[in-house]
């Protein structure tokens, strides 16, 4: 087995084919040297993997931006120029896989490793913001962004802010203490749907191709918050899910396997928990179109660990092990695997108190 020497990170991710150019959901494993990837046959890792990525002379890009509709790319150029596209199921996981796979390419250089120590510690204050917990404040009545009426090209915009406003407060509320990770903030605030640019200026400059250009930290660049743009929405937009569903904060999301309700077989599935209106949609990962396939709403519903020794009463195809169930309020059964007991605990803990 390749897997002998230590295992650095492991999990879904979703993998572009060679030959045809689908999307495939694979199970990664990070060694020091390689990242191994597995096909999931009936919600079980299959025993010897499907492929391996050399790291050695690897170079690495993230974020990609090479697929519009899937923004949460990672690309790896191995030393005899092949590339793979991974997708992540959110920003966190991707730039946790980035700095990981980075480390491990670099692993024999102490210069680049150091380096790469420093650039997480300049993370860590992102990741340590909920993002979420920013909006809110943003929001307050008194401590809030001040929200103004702007004039731009000749437009009046009513309830907007600046983009240098917006910095200058981040900057001021401790969330961030340069202009520089101000920026980074608020520009995972628009890529997460909490901010839009509008008018001119600031929606040209979310064309650029550099990231750090997104968001202009400007007295010029407009900007609002999401939200008071809900009212225009199409009624054609969402066919199957009501768009009010899909407005709630987002809680959670990832990856978790799910047995189908017809066929009974196991499918990975990106999980995406919502709040205020609580409900958990799930999507079909290989897909490019970003609409559920289908959820639920956690009202009312029920949800338990399975027994971890043998088949659970319900879970067909021999699947066992970090199980939980969702019982709806319809009693509808949903059979989920997490791919580990503390990841299996930390969705029942976040589904529990929506219910």
């Amino acid at each position: 087995m390749e897997e002998e020497a230590g295992v650095l990170k492991e999990g879904f991710l979703v993998k572009r084919g060679h030959v045809v150019r689908n999307w495939k959901v694979r199970w990664f494993v990070l060694l020091q040297d390689k990242l191994l990837y597995y096909k999931i046959e009936g919600g079980k890792k299959e025993p010897s993997p499907k492929g391996r990525i050399l790291l050695d002379g690897c170079t690495i890009t993230c974020p990609c931006l090479e697929y519009e509709n899937r923004p949460l790319l990672i690309k790896l150029k191995t030393k005899t120029n092949t590339d793979y596209f991974l997708e992540c199921c959110s920003r966190e996981e991707r730039d946790s896989w980035a700095l990981d796979i980075t480390g491990a390419i670099h692993a024999g250089h102490p210069v680049q490793v150091q380096e790469l120590h420093r650039m997480k510690n300049s993370f860590k204050l992102l990741e340590n913001i909920s993002l979420h917990n920013i909006v809110e404040r943003m929001y307050d009545s008194s401590a809030g962004i001040k929200l103004t009426r702007n004039l731009d090209q000749g437009n009046r915009y009513k309830e907007t802010f600046t983009g240098s406003a917006l910095v200058d407060w981040l900057i001021s509320n401790s969330f961030a203490v340069s202009r520089f990770e101000a920026v980074t903030l608020a520009s995972m605030l628009m890529d997460e749907n909490f901010i839009k640019p509008v008018g001119v200026r600031s929606t040209e400059a979310t064309r650029s191709s550099d990231p750090s250009e997104k968001f202009l930290d400007d007295s010029t660049a407009l900007y609002m918050f999401a939200e008071s743009s809900k009212k225009n929405t199409s009624s054609k937009e969402e066919v199957y899910f009501n768009i009010s569903e899909l407005s709630g904060t987002i809680v959670k999301q990832g990856f978790l396997v799910k047995q189908g309700h017809k066929r009974k077989n196991w499918k990975v599935r990106k999980f995406v928990l919502r709040a205020d209106p609580a409900f958990l949609h799930y999507y079909d990962p290989t897909k490019e179109d970003n609409k559920p396939v289908g959820g639920f709403s956690l009202r009312g519903c029920l949800v338990s660990a399975l027994e971890d020794n043998g088949v659970p009463a319900g879970v067909k195809g021999n699947v066992q092990g970090n199980l939980f169930k969702i019982i709806t309020k319809n009693d509808i059964h949903y059979y989920i695997q997490a791919s580990s007991k503390a990841e299996r605990v930390q969705w029942i803990e976040a589904i529990k108190p929506l219910t």
